[in-house]
């Protein structure tokens, strides 16, 4: 996407932050599947450079595709990742309004909170060694495009369909095997989804340890208090005006949040 008549990267970031502001639907912006990964990451650090010029605050990081199936799936090698900010974290039990997405979905996570940085190349033990705690998660995915239908680089793009996220209550990792708990998403309190962290590449910390590689790789390494959600360990389940969501599992309890109209 180098030739003059094609549209920046800093356009494509005002288009998609825009779109997220206001919650509305737009086309796909690379129906000709034109885009690179660099490029789509590109544009992602450049809309959320947007947000942290009107005052918001980076919290985290999201990961994506940390499924082996959904990874063969889509023909990747690697899982992708999104940016966290302070907006998009909603209080565990509250209510939070249905007018701020377009087409909603949500997923049962695992997440981490850090107690100091963590970079590059690290060992699973050396990524459990900078966990402050562990908490059941929420994370509501709602892709900007219409009818949910875009390539790999555009769902990059959109900040890998990040909309907002609930975390439960905390835990000390070191007191929990965390490798494989048994989980549910429930709507209204009827089972939804039912799965295990094991999902999460196997075992959570394979997240974690490639969080810390790749968002080091683009010169944002993880600092202490930040919040890495691990990806969704089960498939999305769509969300309406109404209905209360919730995660429970197991050892570490639930967590939940109400969708109002």
């Amino acid at each position: 996407m180098n030739d003059t008549t094609t549209p920046s990267i800093e356009h494509f970031a005002e288009l998609l932050d825009s779109c997220a502001r206001e919650a509305r639907e737009l086309p796909q912006i690379d129906p000709e599947n034109r885009l690179g990964l660099e490029e789509a990451y590109a544009i992602q650090a450049a809309s959320i450079r947007r947000r942290i010029a009107r005052g918001e605050r980076r919290v985290g990081v999201k990961m994506g595709f940390t499924s082996r199936a959904k990874m063969l799936q889509m023909g990747l090698s690697d899982v992708i990742w999104g940016r966290l900010t302070s907006s998009m974290q909603v209080e565990e039990g509250t209510a939070i309004d249905f007018s701020r997405f377009v087409h909603p979905r949500c997923e049962p996570e695992l997440a981490f909170v850090l107690k100091k940085p963590l970079a590059g190349d690290v060992t699973g033990p050396e990524a459990l060694a900078a966990v402050e705690a562990i908490a059941p998660a929420l994370e509501i995915i709602d892709s900007r495009y219409q009818d949910f239908k875009f390539t790999l680089p555009e769902v990059i793009a959109d900040n890998a369909s990040s909309s907002a996220f609930v975390i439960g209550p905390w835990s000390d990792p070191r007191r929990v095997d965390f490798g494989n708990l048994g989980l549910t998403l429930n709507i209204d309190g009827r089972v939804a989804q039912v799965g295990s962290t094991a999902a999460l590449l196997g075992h959570p910390l394979r997240s974690l340890v490639a969080a810390a590689r790749l968002s080091a790789a683009a010169g944002e390494p993880l600092q202490a208090g930040w919040i890495v959600m691990a990806g969704g360990a089960t498939p999305a389940e769509w969300i309406h005006p109404g209905q209360y969501v919730s995660i429970e599992m197991e050892r570490l309890g639930q967590a939940g949040f109400h969708l109002k109209g």
